[in-house]
């Protein structure tokens, strides 16, 4: 198989409207640290707070490795480019197949973080379930009634 110039061209828009995914859940991660941290500050007594955050944490830096191979992922497939441009099939195909890698492992970071994404909202359906058992919503409930 020959490797032309259109072929590392074709994971542009991928790659991008990867990064463009990862970069929103990025900003929606960041504003919820903030208004938990604020909600933190509030009341440190509760505990499923610094749990949430922790989880967080995780995640946040598991999305800058995700957008950091994506961003490789990229690089690589301009230098391929490059490469095919000047008459460098070997390295073209070495570069391109790193790029692959890249790309790969980006989407596998992708997936655990959305594992741990399930796990912070099993955390919080959690704490509601919890409030339901004592009572809370059903005082809600009334006094919204009445």
């Amino acid at each position: 198989m020959e490797l032309s110039i259109t072929t590392p061209a074709l994971l542009f828009p991928a790659i991008s409207l990867l990064m463009l995914a990862y970069t929103n859940r990025f900003l929606a991660l960041a504003s919820l640290i903030r208004n938990l941290h604020d909600k933190y500050k509030k009341d440190e007594a509760q505990k499923h707070i610094i749990e949430q955050l922790k989880n967080l944490r995780a995640r946040i830096r598991m999305i800058r490795s995700m957008q950091a191979f994506g961003v490789l992922s990229f690089l690589f497939c301009v230098v391929c480019m490059f490469c095919i441009f000047r008459g460098w099939p070997d390295a073209s195909y070495i570069v391109f197949a790193i790029s692959i890698v890249c790309f790969i492992i980006s989407l596998i970071l992708s997936l655990m973080e959305i594992s741990l994404s399930t796990r912070a909202l099993e955390l919080e359906l959690s704490d509601m379930e919890e409030l339901s058992r004592t009572g809370f919503f059903s005082e809600i409930l009334r006094s919204k009634d009445e």
